[in-house]
Formats: structure tokens, sequence, C-alpha cells
């Protein structure tokens, strides 16, 4: 008796403590730097997303405070790069109509009009997990929650509300321009004294994708006293009630949908039902840890579980089927968050599956990215091959892999129509060189990561009894052997994947930039981005990563690496090498599993303490406590792996195992600037140590015998930043443009000639003397002061950089 009285006292306890499991999220993780998590209210793989969007629009519409807030818009992603996507449908509280600013805008008919506008100032924020609250300057009182598919929101002290159907993030008049979204159309309508219904058309954003149309319906509980309307682009209501709730029905059918998706609960009820939901989400992955463990843990698990949007029901094109949208990008996902989910959620992995065979049935491909029911962009390889590779691997039930293994062999055997939107660029090339050669771009990254996807789409058609398929693939997922360049060496190492042009020969040197008047050739090395800021991941060799990191990039055929490398001994000073210099980079995918090789070579705990450095050093509970864009869960599910002690080979169904890291309760004190050294800078100077400081708002950082003075506008923006020395013909940027070091021939130029040019840019002399030259651009004035001290020409001081962004460096 006494046995089964604390069994079910346990089992009590057991469920208090899950249903409290939303106490352990904390939203704001990883949404300053470079994070870009969404703070507001979502439900698991929810559609709607409503939350603030700042002045400063970024991808995930929030900014901390002191930035402005616009209004609350119902769509979001989270974690994302690039180019903004969605922000419909936004919705401004106002408390008296005179305080509102003039906004000019392009109105449904073409017409050049004025809306109204309310900015904010927030005089106090709380982020909770399915709540997000706010109060402005003026009194005005802001909770929000949301459903899946229907935001709610509570209004204290507002007078009225202005309904803006065609605002969205990333607004530009240019038309055209690459990554930002476009206004097409909008339409809206007040109907009776409680709704206001419409729709608004946008096209473009991060992936450049056609027109999507969000469809919406808001509900008033208090009745409107008056209304007005502004074309069809916004509308504006007056309520008499302090307290007003409204509920805002979102759909990609129609308005009628839209209407249908607003739940019938007040505010608080629906609060209750999503925490509920989410303590029943986040209990299928069980961890035990200390109190700042399971924050960080079970953050990780809300943020991974936010994408894909879950919009069955809601496709425009075709129904019948789960469909899923805001593939945001499997290059991503598929590494980490996609094994996280088959491991724990495998139903939801299944109707994603189903969802990526449905897009090919319908459209063609399935996507890498997709999002706004538009497939694109396409970063590297075509990984939804390796996503039913694992789904296969495992066993996932509901899939018919017979099926699926066309559409596979569409993505390796058809080249696109468009290469950006799906498909694999360059794939005739690969096909008949056995590699992508330099020229198109990311050859590099395509021709490692099509012979993983061929390894991949491989196990599947052995599997099914497709024997020459098998074969085939087979042979081609050795491909990437064909840019080993064996003969180079570098740092010690031996071996690098490598430039290659289509006629077989090595590229030592390539252009740098694009320019019709300058191109100047530099050495190409393992750790060298070979283009200036303004050149994008896009056109580069490698995507997002560089030659060092490419080169261990092999997971499907680790073993062939390990003995081109040399064999376990020299395999593991390789790794060494590469993580004691600095060139290991966990903020962006393709080094995900490297810090796990040491495992092959039958050192896994190396492979732990290379992790659990990594970790404490780049993660932690803060609200900068990512260090590089979440994208959509994926760095998230890497930080979930590392604290579960096991990594996800994905494609292969298996799993390295590791030491769980593990989190102190109390997280140990640091200087900020410390911090800043991994973060921002990365590595020393010509092996010189950095110190840093912060002195106010500036950080000072001393090398050797030379002291540089940063604003932190500069730190924000010195994503990359890079301290080495350019090669002999080179030049160095940092990510947003301000020089760094000019090219010797630069400066060989202005001393003989008095200017030189740089992508079209000419550089003119002001002034100098025989130690220090200034310099100006004709193009928008910003000048330089050059040091000619010494045999490196260092820009010493930055002045009217046309972001700007002004810098010095004293004591040189």
């Amino acid at each position: 008796m006494s046995r089964n009285i604390l069994l079910i006292v346990f089992l009590s306890l057991t469920t208090v403590v899950h249903a409290q499991l939303w106490r352990s999220v904390n939203p704001l993780i990883g949404s300053e730097g470079e994070g870009r998590v969404f703070v507001g209210p979502a439900a698991p793989f929810g559609m709607v997303k409503p939350g603030p969007d700042c002045l400063t629009m970024p991808n995930a519409g929030w900014a901390p405070r002191p930035e402005m807030v616009k209004g609350f818009s119902q769509t979001h992603v989270s974690g994302t790069g690039g180019g903004q996507k969605y922000g419909n449908v936004l919705i401004q509280p106002f408390r008296r109509y005179e305080s509102m600013t003039p906004q000019r805008v392009l109105l449904p008919d073409g017409k050049v009009g004025v809306v109204p506008c309310f900015l904010h100032h927030r005089t106090y924020e709380k982020v909770t997990l399915g709540k997000y609250s706010c109060r402005f300057e003026d009194g005005i009182g802001v909770d929000i929650t949301t459903s899946a598919r229907c935001a709610l929101y509570r209004f204290r002290h507002a007078d009225g509300l202005l309904v803006d159907a065609a605002s969205f993030l990333g607004m530009d008049t240019i038309p055209n321009k690459r990554e930002t979204q476009q206004y097409v159309a909008s339409s809206i309508s007040v109907s009776g004294q409680k709704e206001v219904s419409g729709s608004t058309t946008v096209r473009g954003g991060w992936n450049n994708g056609g027109p999507y149309t969000v469809f919406f319906c808001l509900q008033s509980s208090a009745p409107f006293v008056k209304s007005r309307l502004f074309g069809g682009r916004a509308a504006s209501v007056w309520w008499g009630d302090s307290i007003v709730e409204v509920k805002v029905g979102i759909s990609y059918v129609s308005v009628e949908q839209a209407r249908r998706n607003i739940v019938a609960h007040d505010f608080n009820t629906q609060l209750r039902q999503l925490r509920q939901q989410w303590d029943e989400t986040l209990a299928r992955v069980p961890y035990e840890g200390n109190s700042r463990e399971r924050r960080i843990f079970y953050t990780a698990l809300y943020h991974t579980l936010l994408m894909p949007v879950d919009k069955t029901g809601e496709c425009p094109r075709w129904s019948g089927t789960p469909y899923y949208d805001d593939f945001y990008a499997l290059w991503d996902t598929y590494r980490t968050s996609m094994p996280l989910l088959m491991e724990y959620y495998p139903e939801r992995a299944t109707d994603i599956v189903l969802a990526l065979l449905a897009i090919y049935r319908h459209e063609g491909y399935m996507p890498d990215a997709r999002s706004g029911d538009c497939n694109g962009r396409t970063q590297g390889g075509t990984h939804a091959d390796v996503v039913i590779a694992e789904a296969y691997s495992r066993g996932l039930k509901g899939i018919d892999y017979r099926e699926a293994l066309p559409a596979m062999l569409k993505d390796g055997d058809v080249p696109p129509a468009d290469d950006e939107k799906e498909g694999r660029g360059g794939l005739r090339e690969y096909i008949r060189l056995g590699y992508v050669p330099y020229g198109i771009p990311r050859a590099g990254t395509r021709t490692v990561e099509y012979s993983y996807d061929d390894w991949c789409i491989a196990q599947v058609a052995k599997g099914l009894g497709k024997h020459a398929i098998y074969n085939r693939y087979m042979r081609r997922s050795r491909s990437w052997q064909n840019l080993w360049r064996k003969d180079y060496e570098w740092r010690g190492m031996k071996g690098f994947i490598l430039p290659r042009d289509a006629r077989g020969r090595w590229l030592d040197s390539v252009e740098w930039g694009r320019s019709r008047i300058y191109r100047p050739k530099i050495a190409y090395r393992p750790d060298t981005k070979v283009a200036p800021w303004y050149i994008p991941w896009w056109d580069t060799f490698f995507y997002e990563g560089l030659s060092a990191e490419y080169s261990l990039s092999v997971p499907h055929d680790v073993p062939t690496l390990i003995q081109l490398c040399g064999g376990d001994s020299a395999f593991r000073r390789r790794l060494d090498t590469f993580f004691d210099e600095g060139h290991y980079n966990v903020g962006n995918e393709p080094s995900f599993l490297t810090p796990y090789l040491y495992s092959y070579i039958g050192r896994s705990d190396l492979s732990s303490r290379r992790v659990a450095e990594i970790v404490h050093r780049c993660f932690s509970d803060k609200a900068d406590g990512l260090p590089g864009n979440d994208d959509s869960g994926a760095m998230s599910a890497w930080l979930l792996w590392a604290m579960l002690g096991r990594y996800p080979v994905a494609g292969q169904g298996k799993y390295i195992t590791i030491d769980p890291v593990r989190f102190p309760e109390k997280a140990a004190t640091s200087d900020n600037a410390t911090s800043m050294v991994h973060f921002v800078l990365n590595r020393q100077y010509r092996n010189w140590p950095l110190s840093t400081r912060w002195q106010g708002d500036t950080l000072v950082v001393t090398c050797h015998d030379c002291t540089y003075r940063m604003p932190r506008r500069v730190v924000d923006h010195a994503q990359g930043f890079c301290w080495e020395s350019p090669q002999k013909a080179g030049a160095r940027y940092d990510a947003e443009g301000t020089f760094l070091f000019i090219s010797r021939d630069a400066l060989d130029s202005l001393q003989r000639t008095g200017s030189f040019v740089y992508d079209g840019i000419t550089w003119r002399r002001v002034d100098g003397n025989g130690q220090r030259i200034h310099v100006r651009a004709d193009v928008d004035g910003t000048e330089m002061w050059i040091s000619t001290i010494g045999s490196l020409p260092w820009v010493t001081r930055m002045q009217g950089n046309r972001l700007g962004i002004d810098w010095q460096m004293d004591d040189c």
C-alpha cells in the first residue's frame, strides 16, 4: 500500500515537473548578436508568429530597446540570415491619433498616398514562452499570445488600432532588388462593428520567391465607434473600451479560412493551452541537469521546433497531403535538427518528408530551401536526399521510398532550369568531369556536397534492390577526391580540396572580385575567402566556409579522408592544428561534424574535449548566447546534441558518442572584451596576442605596439573580422566594407601617381607625409589614412564611411 502511495506521489511530482518545462525556456537567448531568433509567442511549427517589428527591420522583427517599435506583424521566421521574409499584416495601437507620423506609401492603384504610422518607445518589456508583453511611453500596454494559426492580443489604454495590410519586413522601392520583398497588391475592408479583413500579396525576400498571398481576419472584443480606410492598403478603427482583446486569423488560402482559423476562447485560456502544448512537446526529449543547464537545453529545443512551418490545409496549390513550408534551409537543418525530429518526433518527421515528396510531385523538384510557397534558394547540394536517406536508414514508417527514389534521382540526373531555385547547379560539368569546375559559383561546396548526396541516393537504391543505380551513384560519391590536391602543403598539413578549372588545371591564384576595371589575382590558400566584402558567399568557391573546413567535411567517406591525410597520426595532427590555430568556425554549418572526427581514429576523448571547449566558449544563456545565425534551429540543435553526448551523422542513421557537455549552475565571470576575441577577432595577429578591454562604448584592442579603438557599432558589424596579412597583390576588408589593409600594388600606385583604383572606385591622395597618406574616395567622399611604416600598408583611420562606421588606430 505504501509503495502505491509513493508511486502516485512520484508520478504526480513528475507530471508537475513536466507541466512546468515551459518555465525553463528563455526565448531571448540568441535574440541579440548573430542568433536572430524570434522572441514572440509561437506554437510548435506554428504558421503564425506574432511579434514586434522595429524600425531597423531585423529578420525576426524584434530588436532590443531603445529601438522604436513600428507595430506588430503576424508572420516571422527565426534565426535566419540574408534578406528579410514575411512581417505581414502589421497592427499599430495608438493612444492619440494626432501623434501619428505620416508615411508616404505605394497604394494598390499604383499611386503614392499617405498612411499614418505610429512609432513607440518601450518603457517595459517581458518575454516568456507563449507570451510577449510591453508598455509604451504613452501608457499603452500590449500582451500577445498565439495559436498555430491565430494571434491573440490584449491592448490596454489604446484608443484604437491601425491595420496596415500592405506592410512587410524589408520594404524597398527599388524594383527586383535582390533579397528584398516587393509590394504586389493588397485589399482591406471593415465589416460590421468588430471585424477587419483583407489580404496582402508580396514577392521576393531571401529566396527571391514569387508572389505569396496572406489572407487575414481581425476580430475585436469591443465594437468600433469609428473607422477609416486608406485605399486598399490600411484601415484605422477606434473603440471606447480601455481593455480590448483582438484576434487575428491568418490563412494562405482565403479570408474565409482565416476567419475559421480564429480560436473561440479568450487570451488567458489560449495562453494556458499553448504552454501546456509546449510542456508536452518539450517533455519528449528528457534531460536532467541543473537549472542553468535546463534553461539552455530546453530553450535550444524550443528554438529547434519553430521551423519548418506546418501549413497542412493551407497550401494554395494542392491539398490532401501534409504540407510544410519555410525550409530555411535544409542545407542547415539536415545535419542536426532533422535527425533530432526523427529521433524524438518521428510522426512529425514523417509528415515533413511527405511534404517534400508532395512538392516534388506538384512542382518537379524537392526543395533545398523554400519559403512563401516557393522553392529557393539552393546553397550547396540537394539535401532533401540526405533527409530521405536518414529516414530510410532509421526505418521511418509511413513513407513510400519507391516513390522517394525517383525524386532523389531527379536531383542527381536532371539539370534544373533555375539552379538558384532548385536542383543542382553545374550538374552537367559534375557528371562529365567528376567535379564542378572553378568559375561556377560555389563549385567546391557543390562538388563535396553532391558527392555526399550521391552516397545517400546510393544507400536508398541499394535498400530497394536497385543495384545498377547503387553502383553508379557510389562511383559518383567519390567525386570529392577529384578536387583533392594531394601535393599541396600548408601549415604542416598535406592535401586539400582546392580549385580546379574545366581543363583539369589546379589554380594557384584566382581573381579577387569582379570589377571590370581592377581585378587583382591573389594566391589561393586554404584559409582565404577569395572575395572582397561586397561579394557574397554565393559567388565564392566555397559557401560559408573555407578550404581548410571543407577539406574535413566528407561525412560519408571519412576512412578515405584519413588515408589521404596520411593516416591516423597525421589526421590527429591535422585536427589539432585546425582547432589550435583558430580555423574552426561553429558559427556556420560546414564544420558542425569536425570536432567529432577524432572519434574515427579512436579518440572520442579528444572529441569530448574539443566539443566542450567550443560550447563553453561560444554558447551561453545570455541574449547573445549563440555564435551564429540559429538557422531555423540548426545551431540550437547542434548544442542539444553536445549536451546529450552524441552527434548524428546525417543520412547514415548513426551517432558518434562523447561525454555530455555540462554547464555550471553559475556562469563563470569573464571580461566582455575577452569574449570578443573569440566572437569578433577570432585569432591572433601575426602570432601577437590581442588584449582587449571596454572603455564605455569603445573596444580597445592592444596588439604588439599598436592600440586599436573600435566603437561598439564597429564591433557589432565586424563579423568575419580578419587580422591576417593580405597576399602581395591582395587586400583585406571586413564584412561590412571597411578597409583594414590595402594591397602593396595599390600603395605603389598611390605613391607614384597619387591615386589607386579598386573595384571601379578611385581613391585620390589628399595630403600626407613619409609615414601616413590621407586619401579620399571619388564616389562618396570616404576618407582613409594609410600608414606606410613597415612592409604592411595599414589603414589607421577611416572617416565618412558610407555605413557611418568610423574608426581609428592610435599609437602606431
